[in-house]
C-alpha cells in the first residue's frame, strides 16, 4: 500500500525556519563570509524595511585593538550592504548595476558593541523616502535611513546616498581607465606603511597609510589584494577603503593614543582612482573636554577633493 504525500506529512511537527545570509550577489560581495545580512521583510508602506543579521564575535578585519569589541566601521559596512540589498531585492534593480556612493554617516553607541558570548544578532530598520528613485532610469539617486538595534537597544544609527548606474552607462563613465590588475597607486610610495599601532590597527596587512614629508599628510596605499577591502574586482578604490584611510588619518595624527571611530560622516566626491596618489590630510582636529576628539579628514587626487570625512569618538 503506497501513501500520498499528504498522508505521509500528517502527524509530523513543523520543520523549523532556518537561518542564512541574504544572496551575497544582492550586497557586492565575492565572499559569503563577508555578507552580515540574514533576511529582510518588507512595511506595509513600501518605504520601510526590517532586516535581520548577525555580526561574528571575531573577525579578521572590523576587530577592536583590544579585541573586546566590534569595529564601529563594522557597522557602515552593514548599512552599505543594506542599501544594496534593498535596492536590489525590493526595488527591483538588476544585478549588474553600479552604486556610486556620494555620502554615508554612521554614529554608535560603544558599549552596544561590546562582544558577548554568542555572535551579535541585530535587527537593522531601513527608510528609503526615495521609494521611487530620482532622475533617469539610468543614473537614479536614492537617499537612504538607518537604525541598527541589539536586543531592541539603540547600536548605531545613519543615513546615506547614493546612484545607480546601468552598466551601459557605467562603461561610458569608466573609458579608457585602468584595471585593477598591475595597477597601484601605492607603486608611488617612498617609505614603508605605517606601524599598526600609529594608525589604530593591529595587523600590518590592515594599514593602508604610508607617511610622507609633509606633517599630518599620508599616502594612500592600501594592499590591492586584501581579502576584505578588495573582497571583489572593481577599477577604483571602494568607499570603504576611504572611510579606513580616514579613520586610520585621525589614529595617526593623535598617536601615541588612539581615536576609536564611534561618529563617522564622510561625503565622496568622485572616483578615487587606482593610477594616481591620492593624498590624505588632517586638516583639523577639536578635543572635547569629556576625552572625545573630532579630525577632519581629506583626501586629494590629481589636485581635486576626491572625499571628505570627519571622525569623532573617545581617545584611549
Amino acid at each position: 500500500m503506497s501513501l500520498s504525500a499528504s498522508e505521509i506529512g500528517v502527524g509530523l511537527p513543523a520543520l523549523p525556519r532556518l537561518t542564512t545570509t541574504v544572496p551575497k550577489e544582492y550586497v557586492h560581495r565575492a565572499s559569503l563570509a563577508e555578507v552580515f545580512l540574514t533576511g529582510c521583510t518588507a512595511q506595509d508602506d513600501g518605504v520601510r524595511f526590517s532586516l535581520t543579521g548577525q555580526w561574528p564575535r571575531a573577525h579578521t578585519f572590523f576587530n577592536s585593538t583590544d579585541g573586546a569589541s566590534h569595529d564601529p566601521l563594522q557597522a557602515a559596512e552593514t548599512f552599505r550592504q543594506a542599501g544594496m540589498f534593498v535596492t536590489h531585492a525590493e526595488h527591483g534593480v538588476p544585478l549588474g548595476h553600479h552604486f556610486v556612493l556620494w555620502s554615508l554617516s554612521c554614529h554608535t553607541d560603544l558599549e552596544q558593541l561590546r562582544i558577548a558570548s554568542r555572535p551579535t544578532d541585530f535587527e537593522l530598520e531601513v527608510t528609503c523616502p526615495d521609494s521611487t528613485p530620482r532622475g533617469r532610469s539610468s543614473a537614479r539617486r536614492m537617499g537612504i535611513g538607518f537604525a541598527l538595534r541589539r536586543d531592541g537597544r539603540p547600536v548605531a544609527r545613519g543615513d546615506g546616498l547614493y546612484s545607480i548606474v546601468s552598466p551601459a552607462v557605467y562603461a561610458r563613465l569608466r573609458a579608457n581607465r585602468p584595471e585593477r590588475e598591475g595597477t597601484s597607486a601605492g607603486t608611488v610610495a617612498a617609505s614603508e606603511p605605517m606601524e599598526p599601532a600609529a594608525v589604530g590597527r593591529t595587523s600590518p596587512a590592515d594599514v593602508v597609510l604610508t607617511p610622507t614629508n609633509t606633517p599630518d599628510r599620508w599616502l594612500l596605499t592600501p594592499d590591492l589584494g586584501h581579502p576584505i577591502l578588495f573582497d571583489h574586482g572593481g577599477d577604483h578604490l571602494p568607499g570603504m577603503v576611504l572611510l579606513e584611510g580616514a579613520r586610520q588619518a585621525a589614529c595617526a595624527r593623535l598617536a601615541p593614543r588612539t581615536l576609536i571611530p564611534a561618529s563617522t560622516a564622510t561625503e565622496f566626491n568622485r572616483y578615487v582612482e587606482l593610477d594616481s596618489p591620492c593624498w590624505v590630510d588632517v586638516t583639523g582636529v577639536t578635543h572635547g573636554e569629556d576625552g572625545t576628539a573630532t579630525v577632519t579628514v581629506v583626501g586629494r587626487q590629481d589636485g581635486e577633493t576626491v572625499f571628505s570625512s570627519t571622525v569623532s569618538g573617545p581617545v584611549v
